[in-house]
């Protein structure tokens, strides 16, 4: 994998990390490797480099990739339990079932456009000597199966019993059988268990230990077992993808009683942030609200400078549509500040127009001189945002500026648009329908 990396022109270098540490914090089996690859994108595109080594890297024997980068797949991870944007959880009581309906449900996912690095969680059968218990042998001899299967882990697995220091260092000591006789049923079955009475017996006596296959893992939550589907989606926004797939599968795929699926991931963490994020709007809309009517002091100016948000959101709505029309986290979190930047430049323009007229100066010469005199501190301050957000803006797609790129990209559309648009549309609805000094009682 790390040859077929390297022979494409844009990896620069790779490095791996296979395994796991004993006490690693990663949730991921022994078997599990992690190539880092460092990427020169100057002549490249990032999406264009991603399918190209998707495609190279499909077909490996024996193995199941996932291309992503590295904090995202710990992120992917803690929220789904893979390491993939999309996670569809199979749930049922029994395993071979599980694996044949998650088969189906792979094939119906490489069948949705935008689905990448589709996978089932592996499981295959290997080679086990399993301790069949006899329950009729146990209850002659006053074994209960709960020591039963402790003497079999402390015989096999082995216990710590104490800890050795040598110097510096310091080591567990564990008791368990030699190696010969761990090393077939004969020798398991030999293996002497106490009893209430006092006497030893063989292990054979009280269960069979028979040679069998069975699974290599077993995954649960909330106590039901589990066999996890992963994908990851390009060139496609993640709410689309998986709303086709639960469809295809809902129609394709028939679940017998008693199995369920759950889907998870960036979708499911999405969802929750969106539902989050849309309370906070009308609550950010609500405050700017009771902040224009505290600062001054009538419905029907704090009403009119609302107004803003229209203009602001359609520059917003626009910028989106021109980079790609996924709305997103950032994309909602951008609404929200342009909002804010939008009610300012009206604050400008309005708090202007009453200090005129409360020096006597009638509406109409107010509306003109105060738009005037506000035009170059309301083009000033848009300018010096829009500028400092530019950088942000063109990293779109780069890796790293998932959040601040859709952001600025947001927040830079609707303030071009609240700006010009603030000057034509705010004076002329003030026209109309302001009221300032007596005439606002």
């Amino acid at each position: 994998m790390e040859r077929r990396l390297l022979a494409h022109e844009a990896v620069v270098s790779t490095s791996r990390r296979t395994g796991r540490a004993d006490l690693d914090e990663h949730a991921q089996g022994p078997n599990a490797s992690e190539i880092d690859a460092r990427l020169d994108l100057d002549n490249y595109d990032l999406d264009d480099v991603l399918a190209e080594l998707r495609a190279d890297l499909t077909g490996l024997p024996g193995t199941s990739v996932t291309v992503g980068q590295p904090i995202g797949h710990r992120i992917d991870h803690m929220l789904s339990g893979t390491r993939a944007a999309i996670a569809v959880n199979l749930f049922g009581p029994e395993l071979q079932p599980l694996r044949d309906i998650a088969g189906e449900i792979e094939a119906v996912a490489g069948q949705v456009p935008g689905l990448v690095d589709i996978a089932v969680e592996r499981q295959a059968d290997v080679p086990q000597l399993q301790v069949r218990a006899d329950r009729r042998a146990m209850a002659r001899y006053g074994v209960t199966p709960g020591s039963l299967t402790t003497a079999v882990d402390v015989a096999f697995q082995g216990e710590e019993v104490s800890l050795i220091r040598e110097g510096q260092r310091a080591f567990d000591l564990v008791v368990r059988y030699a190696e010969e006789h761990r090393a077939d049923a004969d020798a398991i079955g030999s293996t002497l268990v106490s009893t209430p009475a006092g006497a030893t017996v063989p292990l054979s006596q009280l269960a069979s230990v028979v040679p069998a296959r069975g699974p290599n893992t077993i995954s649960r939550e909330n106590v039901q077992r589990k066999i996890a589907i992963s994908a990851n989606v390009a060139d496609r926004d993640v709410v689309s993808a998986v709303t086709e797939l639960q469809e295809r599968v809902a129609a394709e795929v028939a679940l017998p009683q008693g199995y369920s699926l759950q889907y998870g991931g960036q979708f499911e963490s999405g969802q929750a942030a969106t539902r989050s994020i849309t309370i906070l709007s009308f609550f950010s809309i609500a405050a700017i609200f009771l902040v224009l009517l505290r600062a001054f002091g009538t419905v029907r100016t704090a009403v009119l400078l609302m107004a803003n948000l229209p203009l602001a959101l359609a520059g917003g709505v626009a910028a989106v549509m021109l980079i790609g029309g996924a709305i997103n986290v950032a994309t909602l979190v951008g609404f929200i500040t342009l909002f804010g930047i939008a009610v300012r430049n009206g604050i400008l323009l309005v708090s202007r127009y009453q200090h005129l007229c409360g020096h006597g100066l009638p509406l109409p010469n107010a509306i003109r001189r105060g738009s005037a005199e506000r035009l170059s501190p309301i083009v000033m301050t848009a300018l010096t945002t829009g500028l400092a957000l530019i950088p942000l803006a063109l990293g779109i797609g780069e890796p790293g500026k998932e959040i601040q790129a859709p952001l600025a990209v947001v927040v830079l559309g609707g303030l071009t648009t609240s700006t010009f648009l603030n000057m034509f549309v705010i004076p002329a609805l003030f026209l109309r329908y302001g009221r300032f000094g007596k005439e606002a009682r």
